[in-house]
């Protein structure tokens, strides 16, 4: 993406496409639920806000829910997350989800490898379930190399307006940046389905990853009469054909 001027109008193009696309989706009851993961540092909450920004608010919900409190962590698993699905006509987004169960639960030793493993075999039997239902569900993962995460997580400190930005874990993002490699890679091979499939954001290029996650929520709603949207093969592509694209 070249000047920042391109950048706003194909923004603001793909977004009133996105709000015609979404008032069809209200008038058919399409529940749609979206789940953003990736690195810290990797562009989600900026995608999230481009996204939403001229969706409808009493239809659309971002959940970025907290650490579970000692009740919460004495439930199933999932049961936190079953309040905030989407009903007919909703959009419900999760600023992180379930999958903290397969990345930083266990590279921070926050559950034990014998619910890491448990996750990992019910997520997809869950995720079935939602699908089954007629939930369209779209799993977004944030890819970023580990210069760039350096980069935008020294800028965060850096930058007073970005403070709610600061988690105590970033620190971890570098230092366990193999651990999180790993549990990644796992995480898309045992979970990415046909019902359920991941799609691979590269967001080295934050403007240009946005408009990607963007296209690919138009091409996955199939609006009819809103026309058909190209995702950048190179910057959005499935799981399963990311060909040693993902950051090591």
């Amino acid at each position: 993406m070249g000047k920042t001027s391109d950048y706003q109008t194909e923004l603001e193009r793909l977004q009133l496409k996105l709000v015609e696309a979404q008032a069809w989706a209200i008038d058919k009851g399409v529940r749609t639920l979206m789940l953003f993961e990736g690195r810290d540092a990797a562009g989600k909450d900026g995608s999230i806000t481009r996204l939403t920004e001229y969706m409808s608010p009493r239809q659309t919900r971002v959940f970025a829910l907290p650490k579970p409190g000692e009740r919460e962590a004495s439930q199933w698993y999932f049961q936190r997350y079953v309040p905030h699905l989407p009903a007919a006509g909703e959009t419900a987004i999760f600023n992180r989800s379930w999958y903290n169960r397969a990345g930083v639960e266990p590279v921070m030793e926050f559950c034990t490898p014998a619910q890491h493993d448990q996750f990992l075999k019910d997520a997809p039997r869950f995720e079935k379930l939602l699908t089954d239902s007629g939930i369209l569900l779209i799993k977004f993962w944030f890819d970023i190399s580990k210069a760039e995460q350096a980069e935008r997580l020294a800028e965060r400190v850096a930058d007073p307006l970005k403070r709610f930005k600061i988690s105590p874990l970033d620190a971890e993002a570098q230092k366990r940046w193999d651990a999180y490699s790993a549990a990644r890679d796992r995480m898309l091979a045992e979970t990415h389905s046909a019902h359920a499939p991941w799609t691979i954001v590269a967001t080295d290029h934050k403007k240009t990853a946005r408009l990607n996650v963007i296209r690919h929520v138009l091409t996955r709603l199939g609006a009819p009469g809103v026309g058909a949207e190209k995702p950048d093969k190179d910057v959005v592509f499935a799981a399963d054909k990311a060909d040693g694209r993902l950051a090591p």
